[in-house]
């Protein structure tokens, strides 16, 4: 890579960097345009050590005074430019297959783009997917190309519209960062597959989920828990794994929700029912934050600007998860080990294997518990509007969709008419 295609590259994908806010770009803009000058005028290469040599020589001078804040910025920036250098030499790798090329060319990508990292495993995945169609090098180059990809996808795969909406993204995202077409226009409709009514579990078939969820031990004692907690707060599988302590207000009787879908936050209602045993899980949590404190683990994940605004936030227990994973792992990002949330996958799988052994005949998921808790207040009452802000829904017309589901006076509302003719 050119000196000159160095600089353009890293200052437009910091330009797109998402994290960050404006004070902080312009920050680091400046701190990297002063690197890239004094690496350039000493003929160093983009590398670690250049980085290294720059901070030793022009950083940290004995005749200049830094203020803390400065040198924090800068380690950030400097930190900033060294994942970004890494992440641009991840989709090198020629004796890979073109699918695994691609889907590390778009996870690299997204990286220097600051996408969330199941954004970049999605985005990777239709990438492969977008590989294996086109077969050549030449042919993944052609929008034409990945016209005829979504086309078949939309016609021919009778895809839901969301998942339509990802593989014309996923594809737009490789075109513009990783082929540099800025504007590709893709000659494809996307047709709308209508509404689905969503599986609704009864308050019975509800109970007997959640007496199977607790009566193993060994599959771990926070199922049960955060299966009634998910269903009692209304909360998305994501949105219960992520919850720390501190979005816990037992005095309140509230659950503070982060970084939903559509990144707002919102306030949820806490079930009384379960203030004991919360208190109880936070106390187990807390044991563990402990153990991780004595060993030296590296502090819990936090987003990158939050991560910069309250450094030492990550070790302290309040921003700690409420359902931590029994072990530690990698982080994908950093690299260093830590202790990650409960992961949403196995929490899953623990919800099926129960609706299972209850004997349900329903395609039961975590997000049933959403849905029914959705359902069961509007049969219990409950206005829409209310429901709709505690699910977090932007429009009410999504919320809508309970009324098709409900049944008694306050939802269908209807008698069959077979039910009257029997009674007669």
């Amino acid at each position: 890579m050119s000196a000159i295609k160095s600089r353009w590259c890293w200052r437009k994908d910091l330009m797109e960097f998402r994290g960050l806010t404006g004070w902080e770009r312009a920050g680091f803009m400046l701190v990297l345009e002063w690197f890239e000058n004094f690496r350039l005028r000493n003929e160093l290469p983009a590398d670690r050590v250049a980085a290294q040599v720059f901070w030793k020589s022009e950083v940290i001078r004995e005749d200049r005074e830094r203020e803390k804040w400065q040198l924090e910025q800068w380690g950030d920036a400097i930190q900033w430019y060294l994942k970004w250098l890494e992440a641009c030499s991840e989709s090198g790798a020629d004796h890979r297959s073109l699918p695994e090329r691609l889907r590390a060319a778009v996870h690299s990508s997204g990286a220097r783009r600051g996408l969330a990292e199941r954004t970049k495993q999605c985005y990777g995945a239709w990438a492969a997917r977008y590989a294996r169609f086109a077969g050549t090098e030449q042919e993944v180059m052609l929008v034409t190309t990945a016209t005829r990809f979504l086309t078949s996808v939309v016609e021919d795969e009778d895809c839901a519209y969301s998942t339509q909406k990802q593989a014309l993204n996923a594809l737009a995202h490789f075109f513009k960062y990783v082929l540099g077409v800025m504007e590709p226009v893709f000659g494809v409709k996307l047709r709308d597959t209508g509404t689905r009514v969503p599986v609704v579990l009864s308050k019975p078939e509800t109970r007997k989920l959640f007496e199977k969820l607790g009566g193993r031990e060994q599959r771990g004692a926070h199922y049960g828990l955060a299966a009634r907690l998910q269903y009692g707060a209304g909360l998305r599988l994501s949105e219960l794994v992520r919850i720390r302590v501190q979005d816990v207000d037992v005095g309140r009787g509230t659950l503070t929700v982060r970084r939903g879908k559509g990144d707002k936050d919102r306030v949820t209602v806490l079930p009384q029912s379960l203030l004991g045993e919360i208190a109880q899980q936070i106390e187990q949590a807390r044991e563990l934050w402990k153990g991780d404190r004595e060993a030296g683990l590296a502090g819990v994940y936090l987003q990158g600007a939050l991560a910069r605004k309250f450094r030492r936030a990550a070790e302290r227990f309040e921003w700690f998860w409420l359902f931590p994973a029994k072990q530690t792992s990698i982080d994908p990002e950093s690299g260093t080990r830590r202790r990650h949330h409960l992961h949403g996958k196995v929490y899953n799988e623990a919800i099926k294997r129960a609706a299972e052994e209850a004997g349900i005949e329903k395609r039961v998921t975590s997000h049933a518990l959403r849905h029914s808790f959705a359902t069961h207040l509007l049969e219990n009452g409950t206005d829409l509007r209310t429901i709709q802000d505690l699910l977090g829904h932007e429009d009410i017309s999504t919320t809508e969709i309970y009324l098709h589901v409900a049944t008694g006076e306050n939802g269908l509302g209807v008698v069959s008419p077979l039910d009257r003719l029997v009674t007669v």
